[in-house]
């Protein structure tokens, strides 16, 4: 296998002449710096990570689901506790007399 030449840009830049225009003028320095480009896309972060980030009726297809789950998970625990109740002989609470 034959060697292969890096394709090295600043291999030819003389760096010793570099430095010493720095030494002798600091202020042309930032003549020959290269501009940093702005972003193309400034990336939105959302307020809270935890938080799914889905389209509106998405969002409240599946927050109206979770709540009506709850909702009827609590209408079939009172319906398990009122059988109880009446499996026991009607009394929730017996106070001492």
């Amino acid at each position: 296998m034959g060697t292969e030449e890096t394709k090295d840009p600043l291999k030819g830049v003389d760096w010793k002449a570099i430095g010493s225009e720095l030494q002798k003028d600091p202020s042309s320095g930032g003549k020959s710096v290269v501009k940093k480009r702005l972003p193309k896309k400034i990336r939105q972060i959302p307020d809270c990570y935890f938080l799914p980030r889905m389209s509106t009726p998405s969002t409240l297809a599946f927050y109206g689901a979770c709540i009506a789950g709850g909702i009827g998970a609590g209408m079939l625990l009172e319906v398990w506790i009122n059988k109880k109740i009446k499996e026991d002989g009607g009394v929730v609470w017996e106070f001492g007399k």
